[in-house]
């Protein structure tokens, strides 16, 4: 079982008793997001903005438009930082000062390498989209030269990661327990409902069989 060493870049210092470092887990934590938080500096300001990404193996991509300031700032940088959190249940404990959430997160630390080459780029993209819904790209009209060459893609190595999980009840202090107070867990997650087809679609343009089998997936 593959792990990701800790280091003082990806140890998870508070909590760490969740702490996971298992490759698998981390690439089944990012498959099952679509969208991550970057973080990138900008004229000495942090900034977070949430984006879609895919993932090939080792290698996380992102996109945007040539003149995007983020993609530039992490180019310049070298290197970047992303982050992917699951909501998975709310925990409702006796005292305030034990509520907290059933969650999913990684955090990710890579180097930059901008997508230069033509057959990888339009993979890239495919990997985002069906990252998003999966086999789509099958179903759609791809970027012409004009949407392609407007398009910077970056390619992200995943350095090093770690995830972080609380899967469990509520923990209160034993002197709470008997409390006239409820406590529990309400489960969270995201569902999808029936899709809603364009108002110009044509007369019997149906729903592509990527987008059932994601609603029948997700709902």
């Amino acid at each position: 079982m593959a792990k990701y060493p800790k280091t003082e870049l990806n140890k998870v210092v508070r909590g760490s008793k969740r702490a996971i470092y298992d490759v698998d887990t981390i690439y089944q934590i990012l498959d099952d997001a679509f969208l991550c938080n970057v973080g990138y500096v900008f004229k000495g300001k942090a900034i977070i903005i949430p984006m879609a990404y895919g993932r090939k193996e080792d290698k996380i991509y992102i996109h945007g438009s040539l003149k995007n300031r983020m993609m530039l700032s992490l180019i310049e940088a070298g290197e970047a930082s992303i982050s992917v959190t699951h909501l998975d249940g709310l925990v409702l404990a006796r005292s305030a000062f034990h509520h907290s959430a059933n969650y999913r997160s990684v955090n990710v630390f890579g180097n930059i390498k901008v997508v230069k080459d033509s057959k990888e780029k339009m993979e890239a993209l495919a990997c985002i989209l069906n990252h998003m819904i999966p086999g789509h790209w099958d179903n759609v009209r791809h970027p012409n030269e004009k949407e392609f060459n407007a398009t910077l893609v970056i390619a992200i190595s995943i350095e090093t990661a770690s995830a972080k999980v609380r899967a469990e009840g509520v923990v209160d202090e034993p002197s709470d327990i008997d409390l006239p107070i409820w406590a529990g867990v309400v489960p969270n997650r995201q569902v999808a409902s029936d899709a809603v087809s364009d108002n110009d679609l044509p007369e019997g343009i149906e729903v592509p069989e990527t987008v059932l089998k994601y609603i029948r997936k997700n709902s």
